[in-house]
């Protein structure tokens, strides 16, 4: 089994428009989005949902109520200000830190586990999908992304399916961190503009820090073709391979809007394209 991380190093690029188009064609493959703040792969693929896991993460402080004896300890420890008067626990405010259950002397306080989000197993058309949502300004993405892909491991193996296909975050925080650590391969979607050879740069680093296998596609080319120009130049600095560049496409826009991935939803224009790339892709996971 083996496994591709699609990343771009910011959002926009056309990342997931690829990684829905792989699915597509890979035809043996389980799918993970790990963009658990903003989640998009399912707008294309539109997975039937056929498990719920409560994602669980963190710790806030609870007071019970009869075993608090109102000293105010844990208002004077609190350097949060999450406790109030009538000592109560604001959760927004709380950290975990626990301090407050610690110099409590009647044990009042007890930390509890936050459910901090939910994860899914899917169905698709096209093979077994794994997402997330995270709760809203709930932290620890990068542990979910690494329990979801866990997740998708786990069903490879067990049905035997040949690749794990992975649509990262953006940026280069501990999430995508989380979507690159032990893949084979990590393919960078970038467009020809100075914040996509930015964050392609960026985003190439982190992946050359774990010693990943790294390729990159050009999304729109034909914008700039002087930036593009400027994008393989830097690749060839970094011995880097750039696999394809793919002109900019009415087509796709057209695929996002109706919900269809660009490779069924036309056979002509830049869908030739995109089945040469993943061709390519398939042959580089042998």
């Amino acid at each position: 089994m083996k496994q591709i991380t699609i990343i771009s190093g910011k959002g926009g690029t056309g990342k997931t428009v690829v990684t829905a188009a792989f699915a597509v064609l890979a035809r043996n493959a389980c799918f993970v989005d790990c963009d658990v703040d903003a989640a998009d792969l399912h707008l294309l693929l539109k997975p039937e949902i056929q498990k719920t896991h409560e994602f669980k993460s963190g710790v806030t402080a609870r007071i019970d109520k009869e075993l608090c004896t109102d000293c105010g300890m844990c208002i004077e420890a609190c350097r949060f200000n999450a406790v109030d008067e009538n000592y109560c626990i604001d959760s927004l405010q709380c950290e975990g830190c626990a301090v407050c259950s610690h110099v409590c002397n009647v044990e009042a306080i007890q930390m509890k586990e936050n459910i901090s989000g939910e994860w899914y197993i899917s169905r698709t058309r096209y093979g077994p999908m794994v997402h997330a949502k995270l709760g809203i300004a709930e932290e620890n993405s990068g542990k979910l992304v690494s329990r979801i892909r866990q997740a998708a491991s786990e069903i490879a193996q067990k049905r035997q399916l040949n690749s794990v296909i992975v649509d990262g975050p953006p940026g280069i925080g501990c999430p995508v961190i989380a979507s690159l650590s032990g893949v084979d391969i990590a393919l960078i979607v970038t467009e020809p503009t100075l914040s996509g050879i930015h964050d392609m740069e960026r985003v190439a680093d982190v992946a050359a820090h774990f010693s990943v296998p790294t390729c990159v596609v050009i999304n729109k080319y034909d914008i700039n073709v002087e930036n593009s120009d400027a994008i393989e130049g830097l690749c060839k600095e970094r011995h880097i391979q750039v696999l394809a560049r793919l002109p900019f496409s009415e087509d796709v826009v057209k695929s996002v809007v109706r919900g269809i991935p660009i490779v069924e939803y036309s056979k002509d224009g830049i869908t030739p394209q995109i089945v040469e790339l993943w061709n390519n892709v398939a042959a580089m996971m042998q």
